[in-house]
């Protein structure tokens, strides 16, 4: 163990109470939940269900069955990444507070990649470098899939897990995190007469490379980071591309600048049997697929809370800051639930969060209270006309957030140029969508985060 392992993974202070905890899952939220349990005292269990750490970024050519992702049957793949993914982050936003996502030097054994907007394979790399840097790994249990979680009398978890080729077990915890992620179960759009349309629908979450879109018209359904990447990545080798959103303005709507193959659409109206799509704007497209780049279903299917947790249109609730079910909390909580956030330092804060309160360093609201704060939260939603299923977005307000966890556990609050960074990458991204990863004008918040990452990684960070 190395002597930042030493110092990390010992508890901050003397523990006040040491629980039995169950993490579930070992992506980013489930190996930082892990961490921050352990240096705080507490006793880790994480359980995996693949073969290695990562969740979501362990990538895979493999597919599921059905490919728009509604059969229950089929067997589920977990990663949705596809082969030419690269971060919308820079490596400087993305990284864990005090373990930076600096480029590291190829040591001819693993091929790293230096971009500041990297593949998908080095936010992998950087997920095992945090795992042996902090000794994560020896908590984790892999090929270990969580069967059924339900609360025991005197307020202890029931975790029932199943390794491969093995008879299940149950275990008894104090507290279960849920850090199982949110890109596995699929939402699909709902599309008038789609029955009888011919064609061929795919969910981007079985979406690997561009070949088998070559020369068929495709119209693929969505405009976050996935439905842009993809559309482009298709538009090499498809015949045409149209792109259909709800969130386009009627200037946007047309074939995109630098592409003869791409348009972008409004939303479809409907879909026929003779093959063809129309849009709301009427134009109709006669096409071979429709890919749904629409997002993903919360899905828990181990967890039993006797109706007291649900997920009602991608709302899981009742929870107090995203975390707890005031009526649970803090024995049951979640990591990752946020999106259109910078994920990593957010899920390090709720677990800080959590670990601080099972050990009785920091303390809840009663529950009473949190109800209070959970159904203002929801009538200021209803009151804006945020439709349920953006419960969980937090877009502009994420760094508010933030700083109110790291209020919450006595923790330096988000760093300005980590604001101002996000900020300006979020303006690229939508003037420049083709170069923004590979060009920028940000260079003096660059410097800034690399002087702040000396402190961690002083031989590693040029400063210059």
């Amino acid at each position: 163990m190395t002597p930042l392992q030493r110092q990390s993974l010992a508890p901050k202070l003397p523990p006040l109470t040491s629980r039995h905890v169950a993490v579930i899952g070992a992506g980013a939220a489930g190996l930082v939940a892990a961490r921050e349990l352990a240096r705080e005292g507490h006793r880790v269990v994480v359980f995996e269900r693949g073969n290695q750490v990562g969740g979501t970024w362990v990538y895979t050519p493999k597919v599921e069955s059905d490919p728009i992702g509604v059969d229950p049957r089929r067997a589920v793949v977990h990663s949705s990444l596809y082969q030419s993914l690269r971060t919308n982050l820079p490596r400087e936003v993305m990284g864990f507070q005090d373990f930076p996502f600096v480029a590291k030097k190829d040591d001819g054994k693993d091929e790293r990649d230096p971009r500041r907007f990297p593949g998908h394979r080095e936010v992998l790399m950087y997920l095992k470098d945090f795992t042996r840097e902090f000794g994560i790994g020896e908590l984790v249990r892999l090929d270990t899939e969580v069967e059924y979680v339900s609360l025991m009398g005197g307020g202890k978890w029931k975790v029932r897990s199943k390794k491969i080729g093995e008879l299940g077990v149950d275990e008894v915890y104090d507290a279960v995190v849920v850090c199982n992620g949110h890109y596995t179960e699929p939402r699909i759009a709902e599309i008038p007469g789609i029955d009888a349309w011919p064609g061929k629908q795919i969910h981007s979450h079985n979406y690997r490379i561009p070949e088998p879109f070559r020369d068929q018209v495709v119209i693929l359904i969505g405009s976050a980071a996935s439905a842009v990447d993809i559309s482009r990545d298709i538009a090499v080798v498809a015949k045409e591309v149209h792109v259909a959103s709800r969130s386009l303005t009627d200037a946007t709507i047309g074939k995109q600048p630098g592409y003869d193959n791409l348009w972008i659409r409004s939303m479809i109206k409907s879909a026929h049997e003779d093959g063809s799509v129309v849009f709301h704007d009427e134009c109709a497209v006669v096409a071979d697929v429709i890919l749904h780049c629409t997002g993903y279903k919360f899905h828990f299917p181990f967890l039993e809370t006797n109706g007291i947790v649900t997920v009602d249109d991608n709302r899981v609730g009742p929870l107090y800051r995203h975390v707890f079910p005031p009526a649970l909390a803090p024995w049951l909580s979640f990591v990752g639930l946020p999106w259109k956030v910078i994920p990593f330092p957010l899920c390090e804060l709720q677990s800080k969060w959590i670990a601080g309160l099972l050990s009785d360093r920091i303390d809840l609201p009663s529950q009473e209270e949190m109800m209070d704060d959970v159904n203002a939260f929801y009538y200021s939603l209803e009151v804006s006309g945020t439709p349920k299923r953006y419960t969980h977005n937090l877009g502009a307000s994420q760094f508010d957030y933030d700083d109110w966890l790291a209020a919450q556990c006595g923790c330096t609050l988000s760093e300005q140029w980590r604001k101002q960074m996000y900020s300006a990458v979020s303006k690229r991204k939508h003037a420049q969508p083709e170069t923004y990863r590979d060009e920028w004008d940000d260079e003096d918040l660059i410097i800034q985060a690399n002087q702040y990452f000396l402190k961690y990684f002083p031989k590693e960070v040029n400063s210059d």
